[in-house]
């Protein structure tokens, strides 16, 4: 099998020196090149024609976000960005996700750690998941960030690559240019009514972008609260809260222990804590060990809700590397919920709703841009029925969690 064509852009020396034997120490990897600047690396990325590219964020002459954006126009090309745990690192690596790189991993404690070496696993991780992406899962990626940059920018002319032109106007005013100034006035006027019916989504690789069209495609009057579990380390998430808060109709937030589900809001788990649910709909933030690796995990937050939820739960497994959520999916389905999973030909990444989709789980198994529509069919039938979480001890926090995630 071939390796995977490996170029290092970052403007430290220490550590493309530390990338490079990092990456040249894995066999199924190949360290092709390594720049300094943004405008060294699309020279080499024309050059080379690596098949990933690390790309740091904070970089002299040309940044890592203004590489990207020309890089998926000129030379698309499969990216992973190394990013610090900043405020303003995390916003640009949204940013970096929704204009074509494909996932991201923070470096442990700045910008000239010392120990890169410690998110190395990580990090050739997600370059593996990277260069496994299916050619026309990495085209749909590229319509989407080429999308992204034209809406950005209406009047560039922008010489897009044949394979490469960006969607339809029609789908993208469907997907990406829905209203939302309007509805987010009203709901601040809104009365926050306790969840009759709870929505829980789980995404990894890929999630940012598909949460953005989930989120968008929401009504405001959606009769349930939203749980979203996105694999995404602490420091990231409060910027994707308050992306997809902006980007719909409907409030979204980072979860606290303070939270409480509400109908027609969204609450995001923060990076590095699960998030579970009492009975009577309080969050709860816990630290247990992590889960399929990760932590959040869809899989705990699933376990705690599907025996008081019940039939008034449903799940949604989007884009992602990896089975988070197929466990959790069983535990809907055996207390009477309803799973939807994302479909290959829509997913990023197909392992997470693959792996749902696989072991039978899945109720429906949708693209992207129908699934927002069918969750809000959902929340909005059999009104007539008791709209009562069923009864359990109250407030007390559900144990049906991986035994191994309570070990400490």
């Amino acid at each position: 099998m071939a390796r995977t064509r490996v170029l290092i852009v970052d403007d430290s020396a220490f550590l493309r020196h530390t990338l490079s034997r990092l990456l040249s120490g894995i066999p199924s990897l190949e360290l092709v090149g390594a720049a300094s600047n943004g405008e060294e690396g699309l020279q080499l990325a024309r050059e080379l024609r690596p098949d990933v590219i690390t790309l740091d964020v904070e970089m002299a002459v040309l940044d890592g976000l203004a590489m990207l954006k020309r890089l998926m126009i000129e030379t698309p090309t499969r990216v992973v960005m190394l990013s610090s745990r900043t405020t303003a690192n995390a916003r640009l690596t949204l940013d970096a996700l929704e204009n074509g790189a494909i996932d991201f991993v923070p470096k442990p404690s700045g910008p000239l750690s010392l120990d890169i070496a410690l998110v190395g696993d990580e990090l050739v991780r997600k370059i593996e998941a990277a260069a496994a992406m299916t050619e026309a899962a990495f085209l749909r990626h590229c319509q989407i960030a080429v999308n992204n940059l034209t809406r950005a920018k209406p009047n560039a002319r922008i010489a897009t690559p044949a394979a490469i032109r960006p969607p339809d106007a029609g789908a993208a005013t469907r997907l990406c240019d829905l209203p939302a100034t309007e509805a987010a006035s009203r709901r601040r006027n809104t009365p926050r009514i306790a969840a009759r019916r709870l929505v829980v989504v789980a995404s990894s690789t890929g999630g940012p972008s598909a949460l953005n069209v989930l989120v968008r495609g929401l009504p405001s009057t959606l009769g349930a609260a939203v749980a979203i579990v996105q694999h995404m380390p602490a420091g990231f998430t409060a910027s994707l809260a308050a992306r997809l808060d902006s980007a719909g109709t409907l409030r979204c937030s980072e979860a606290t222990s303070e939270d409480m589900l509400v109908e027609g809001e969204i609450l995001v788990a923060p990076g590095d804590r699960h998030m579970i649910s009492t009975s009577n709909g309080h969050i709860r933030l816990v630290r247990l060990l992590p889960i399929n690796g990760v932590r959040p995990a869809a899989d705990v937050t699933l376990q705690s809700v599907a025996p008081i939820w019940r039939d008034r739960l449903l799940c949604v497994v989007l884009t992602g590397m990896g089975v988070d959520a197929r466990d959790g999916a069983r535990a809907v389905k055996l207390y009477g919920g309803r799973v939807i999973a994302q479909d290959a030909a829509t997913a990023t990444i197909y392992g997470m709703p693959g792996a749902v989709t696989a072991a039978g789980l899945a109720d429906q198994v949708l693209p992207l841009d129908q699934i927002a529509s069918s969750v809000a069919a959902w929340s909005a039938a059999d009104e007539q029925e008791s709209t009562e979480p069923q009864p359990a001890p109250k407030d007390r926090t559900t144990a049906t969690v991986h035994r191994s995630a309570i070990a400490s």
